[in-house]
């Protein structure tokens, strides 16, 4: 499922490629899609120039001129497609689910394979009541250790289970809670309030890197992702645990493990991350 990354990646290819575009057609192919009726999403959209795209958490927020966003949650397998004029060919997506067509002539697609991302077209007073049930975003400047010590101190869920807790912290799903969990040396199922305060501090830091690092690196790509340029991340070739188990961990050699809880899979090193401490 995109992530923090990848939702950071793909706003930030298409703020280089549909700023400025205005929006004479929209089209829903697949309403499943839609948290709202299809009825009355296309005539939101008609007319509406496109002024900026941002992310909150893990959704794509793209800033429409008459106080409006259209606000995307990729799911596991969407993706925000751009094109200069209307794909054909191999270049057409194969599961697209909304249509944007604009003055220019390009397009912009949401395509999304098993389709349990999500559109819907709101007011920015109606977005940012909706984006205050969301933690704070991790990597922002205000975001600091002494906030992640309190949180985990309050609760008594497993440290990952806290992590991919949208109300806790934003952003964060299972790929990136086990990077950062593997490189602070803590065990996933370690109680959040029985995390000490110098290792919350620690994983305060490796959260960051690891999110930061990502960014860079264009996301992860497992199976599905891509960026706003149909390309796939180059994150995956440096996960030290995530869909490794089996695999020699590389700092001491145990072989990582894969353990399932709370219906997901957590993937530690049991050498690195000892289940107490």
């Amino acid at each position: 499922m995109p992530e923090l990354p990848e939702a950071e990646t793909i706003a930030r290819g298409l703020r280089t490629t549909v700023v400025g575009e205005r929006i004479v057609g929209a089209r829903v192919l697949r309403a499943d899609i839609l948290r709202e009726p299809k009825r009355r999403f296309a005539p939101k959209l008609r007319g509406r120039t496109i002024t900026g795209v941002e992310r909150r958490a893990k959704n794509v927020l793209i800033r429409l001129s008459g106080d409006r966003v259209l606000a995307v949650n990729l799911g596991m397998t969407g993706r925000l497609l751009p094109f200069r004029k209307p794909p054909r060919g191999r270049t057409r997506p194969g599961h697209p689910a909304v249509r944007l067509r604009f003055a220019s002539g390009g397009v912009l697609i949401f395509d999304d394979t098993r389709r349990f991302g999500t559109v819907e077209c709101l007011t920015a007073d109606e977005w940012n009541e909706r984006a205050e049930r969301f933690g704070p975003e991790p990597l922002g400047d205000g975001y600091r250790p002494d906030d992640l010590v309190r949180g985990l101190a309050r609760s008594r869920a497993p440290i990952r289970s806290w992590l991919l807790d949208q109300r806790r912290i934003a952003g964060v799903g299972n790929i990136y809670a086990a990077e950062a969990l593997f490189l602070a040396g803590i065990h996933p199922r370690r109680r959040a309030d029985q995390v000490h305060p110098q290792e919350a501090a620690a994983l305060h830091g490796t959260l960051r890197d690891v999110l930061g690092d990502a960014i860079r690196a264009g996301g992860t790509t497992i199976r599905d992702y891509r960026n706003a340029d149909g390309e796939e991340g180059g994150f995956a070739r440096r996960l030290h645990v995530y869909g490794r188990d089996g695999d020699p961990c590389s700092r001491c050699g145990s072989a990582i493990e894969r353990d399932m809880f709370a219906g997901r899979s957590a993937f530690f090193c049991p050498g690195c991350q000892p289940a107490s401490s």
